[in-house]
């Protein structure tokens, strides 16, 4: 049997963007299991939420913006450090760049591995890569939460710490008028879940009890979807449980048994492969998935940071 191709360095195609009106104001942006982006009017400002791979792909989607408004962008707010997440963030000109404290940490401690990585297995989302001018840096970071005045009766916009899950620093976007929460990687719909980074446990209890307890009736995630109504929302949470309980159940069931790494991303892949595996980067992150979760069995509690050479390595044990 030929190996797969290293990550996403096959999917070479174009996925097509869609920009949605979601309230008075708010907007997301989608692009059929790509990154997805989102914006929320103020009185007389804008705040963007997440950043794209390039500051050339970002000027696309705030062109589309344009279309629906042209106000300056005073924060861009940052759900984590992923370089896909954050490094086209020069493209807004935004007076500030929020993040929670532990992803400044994480910037600092392995940003530039991330970068390298994360071109290395997705280099289709780096258009242009000479673009960036380098390391994205909040300007204002916050511990538990941060309250955005919005302006006249725009209301408020929460961003907030919720507990370690896709990674140990991400937050969320609340809007408690409209319901709508931006969610970042913590959750996905209809999309697989990238974990290589990520605190499984805290994850998959805590934290998303935390984010459903919100109530929110609009939800977008990292990737795929946005879901509508309670009913949609709670799936896409509960979509993201089962992915991280499921490998929670095998990879520990493998591990007290004695296999080996491979053992467990296979009888990982088979126990997934079946609901979550024709979803967008499923075979892409699994293993990088299993190798996290496997380093949490044994007793690593912060993750190896990702370099390109160890992606590779990984990639090859267990997809070659």
């Amino acid at each position: 049997m030929a190996a797969k191709p290293f990550a996403s360095s096959a999917d070479l195609g174009v996925k097509e963007q869609t920009l949605e009106v979601l309230a008075d104001g708010v907007y997301a942006l989608t692009a059929e299991g790509d990154p997805n982006l989102g914006a929320i009017e103020g009185e007389d400002f804008l705040v963007c939420f997440e950043a794209l791979a390039t500051p050339v792909a970002a000027r696309r989607w705030l062109a589309r913006l344009r279309e629906h408004t042209d106000k300056p962008v005073r924060y861009l707010v940052l759900s984590h450090y992923h370089a896909v997440r954050v490094l086209g963030a020069s493209a807004f000109d935004a007076e500030v760049i929020v993040s929670s404290e532990q992803t400044g940490h994480l910037i600092a401690e392995r940003g530039q591995q991330d970068w390298e990585s994360e071109y290395g297995r997705m280099p289709r989302l780096f258009e242009e890569p000479g673009s960036i001018p380098g390391l994205t840096w909040p300007t204002m970071t916050f511990r538990d939460k941060l309250t955005i005045s919005l302006g006249g009766d725009r209301g408020e916009l929460v961003l907030e710490f919720l507990g370690r899950g896709h990674t140990e620093g991400d937050i969320v976007a609340w809007l408690p008028e409209p319901k709508v929460l931006f969610a970042g990687d913590l959750v996905e719909s209809q999309a697989a879940l990238y974990t290589g980074d990520a605190f499984h446990f805290d994850w998959a209890t805590g934290t998303l009890d935390r984010i459903k307890a919100l109530g929110a009736e609009q939800l977008i995630g990292g990737r795929g979807a946005i879901a509508r109504g309670r009913g949609e929302v709670d799936a896409a949470i509960e979509q993201t449980r089962a992915f991280l309980t499921t490998m929670h159940d095998t990879v520990g069931t493998v591990h007290r048994a004695g296999g080996s790494l491979k053992d467990a991303f296979e009888a990982t892949h088979a126990a997934l492969a079946p609901k979550f595996g024709h979803w967008p980067i499923f075979e892409h992150c699994l293993p990088f998935d299993v190798q996290r979760l496997w380093d949490e069995f044994g007793g690593i509690e912060r993750p190896v940071v990702w370099t390109a050479e160890r992606d590779r390595q990984v990639w090859d044990e267990l997809q070659g």
